[in-house]
């Protein structure tokens, strides 16, 4: 039967290894968690004169480099200059060359946003008129390619590693101390141990190229490395790995002194190893918390001890689970898992699960901020397809609740005359196997090999044993259900990490929906204040020829629209002039000009209602300004209008 079940186990942990894969591949390019809430130029803006600096505003606080922030020419040469800063709040600049020409100008930024994610985009504006470019703004990618993928994996091997180290290390000191001399059970939080701590190295050589040049070349770059370190996230993977140096001492005395004790000697221990391995792991879940979502936004201070006892809650129920699956199919004959360390595992469990509830809700009120976003967000989604994994996971964990309750009634209820009757069974083969071991080596004895003969006979006698004590306890119905639903507890334990490690590399659904209120709100803003308020100086050439025409377009939009122009002198008061006539061009697409000729309100002010713009474009629009009966002129300016 043992034969049987084991290529099942095999296959079934590549299957799920295959679809974890999957799910980490269609994950793309993390998600920013810092969205570009503004900017100055605006997108798609055309301005009348050339900017001194342009500006970003974020919905949090960000990390800058040198090249964080790059203004490019139609021909894509760099006219920034020094480098970008932080002016006001989340708004950061960098200045600009003076006497730029008319154009298209492209802005492009990569930043690190304050829970350690990458945040990359592109847009432009023009001076004067739009113009051709030779800058792509596509592809503007944070995170992405082969650096990406393997920084989103070592996230997730890392992750896998914590679970198991302090998931399997918890399970042998709290609920079966005698598994501590069992060699998979060694095997497997040793193993969880080198893989946290190579996917620490890992992530920390990979961070500079993953937030800046995304290069696999510049992955040993020295100079990225020395950058990482000085960031928030480098000091978090540094302390980890002096936190897995612990972990190892940890790890030593468990499997070695603890382990060579007697149980009564091992009393001592427990208490003490129990403290430091909670302080260690304590640490190690704090690296994430100080450093990624935990650390921002609302209730920082509340949210990272909140998040420290969530991943510890994860690591002691799945991490303890990956022990109990070693510990079911892979302990040996003479040191059987007892059916009272699966009672204090479930007992572990259930608390684990209580912990994960209540953190899990408090986590997700602060992440999603509103019903909707479980829906309309990327996160929110994400989000879903965890609870409905835990929910499985639990309906499983229940099953295997069950098996272990009847694990324990078949224990209790087996009579002590079958023990009994069980001992005098081995005392009897034991006995025979003296008695054929005597015969043998008296046999044999004048040739001087009686001794060899019998401790041959001996060791396959204890092998016969251990052999048949494995056909009885794997021929135990209750232990083989509660095997088959540890199992299936495990195969769905693999996917949700895959889940939760694609959770933490998504923006939150409240960031997400806050930066589309201020996106939208600023829409609004500028709709109603007159987004396209146009101020154009004029000369006639005449003795008083000279002033300033602002034409107001309200709404800005295909459709009707209101237009009120004024005429002012240099001085700003009103300028009584005989006529102004107002043309629209969208010459990209050879319509109009569109002629617009404003009724007189009062000095220096004409409106026109119902202005029709029939298309969203770049619209050419012209003043045609009369001061006296020969003196006139006329002025235009770009606009994008829809």
């Amino acid at each position: 039967m043992t034969q049987t079940i084991a290529p099942r186990v095999r296959t079934l942990v590549l299957l799920l290894l295959a679809a974890t894969g999957l799910l980490l591949a269609g994950a793309g390019p993390v998600s920013a968690h810092a969205a570009l809430t503004g900017s100055d130029p605006q997108q798609g803006a055309v301005v009348d004169k050339a900017p001194t600096q342009v500006s970003l505003t974020f919905s949090e606080g960000v990390a800058l480099s040198d090249d964080s922030l790059r203004v490019l020419d139609p021909k894509g040469k760099r006219i920034d200059r020094g480098d970008p800063a932080n002016v006001s709040g989340t708004t950061y600049a960098v200045k600009l060359h003076s006497g730029l020409p008319d154009g298209t100008y492209t802005v492009t930024y990569q930043v690190v946003s304050e829970d350690s994610h990458p945040v990359a985009g592109a847009y432009t504006f023009s001076i004067g008129a739009p113009s051709q470019t030779s800058v792509s703004v596509s592809g503007q990618e944070a995170g992405g390619g082969v650096v990406g993928w393997l920084y989103g994996f070592g996230r997730y091997v890392s992750y896998a590693g914590f679970i198991v180290l302090v998931g399997g290390a918890a399970f042998v000191l709290a609920c079966w101390q005698r598994g501590s001399g069992v060699r998979a059970l060694q095997r497997l939080v040793v193993t969880g141990w080198l893989a946290l701590t190579a996917a620490t190295l890992g992530l920390l050589l990979l961070r500079g190229s993953y937030t800046s040049t995304g290069k696999v070349g510049d992955v040993f770059d020295l100079d990225l490395l020395g950058q990482v370190l000085q960031t928030k996230t480098g000091a978090a993977l540094v302390s980890r790995l002096l936190l897995l140096a612990a972990a190892a001492l940890f790890i030593a005395v468990l499997f070695g002194a603890f382990d060579k004790r007697e149980d009564e000697e091992k009393r001592d221990l427990t208490f003490g190893l129990g403290i430091g391995g909670t302080v260690v792991a304590a640490g190690l879940a704090a690296s994430w918390a100080m450093s990624e979502h935990a650390s921002t936004g609302l209730q920082a201070g509340i949210a990272m001890p909140v998040d420290i006892l969530h991943l510890l809650a994860v690591a002691g129920w799945l991490g303890g689970l990956a022990a109990l699956l070693v510990a079911l199919y892979r302990a040996p004959a003479d040191t059987p898992l007892p059916g009272s360390a699966v009672r204090r595992f479930s007992r572990v469990a259930f608390g684990s699960v209580l912990a994960l509830v209540a953190t899990g809700i408090y986590q997700s009120w602060r992440q999603l901020g509103s019903w909707s976003a479980f829906t309309g967000t990327r996160y929110g989604q994400l989000l879903l397809v965890k609870i409905g994994l835990v929910v499985l996971l639990v309906g499983i964990a229940w099953i295997s609740r069950r098996w272990t309750a009847r694990l324990a009634e078949t224990v209790v209820a087996k009579p002590r005359k079958a023990t009994e009757d069980s001992d005098g069974e081995k005392e009897h083969a034991t006995a025979q196997a003296s008695a054929s071991a005597s015969t043998s080596a008296a046999a044999s004895g004048k040739k001087g090999g009686g001794s060899e003969r019998a401790a041959q006979l001996a060791r396959q006698q204890a092998a016969i044993d251990t052999a048949r004590q494995k056909q009885e306890r794997d021929a135990d119905p209750n232990r083989f259900g509660l095997r088959r639903s540890v199992l299936a507890e495990a195969g769905v334990a693999v996917v949700l990490l895959a889940v939760t490690t694609m959770l933490t590399s998504t923006e939150p659904g409240r960031t997400e929906e806050d930066a589309r209120a201020v996106t939208a709100s600023s829409s609004a803003e500028a709709s109603s204040a007159g987004a396209l308020t146009l101020d154009m100086s004029f000369d006639t050439g005449g003795e008083d020829g000279k002033g300033v025409v602002r034409i107001d377009l309200d709404p800005a939009r295909v459709g009707g629209n209101e237009m009120h122009v004024y005429v002012q002198r240099p001085n700003g008061r009103a300028f009584d002039i005989p006529e102004v006539k107002v043309a629209f061009t969208l010459e990209s697409q050879d319509i109009g000009p569109l002629p617009v000729v404003p009724d007189h309100i009062a000095t220096g002010h004409w409106s026109a209602s119902g202005v029709q713009i029939p298309v969203a474009g770049e619209w050419k629009i012209t003043a045609t300004v009369r001061t006296s009966d020969i003196d006139q002129t006329t002025v235009s300016k770009n606009a994008q209008i829809g």
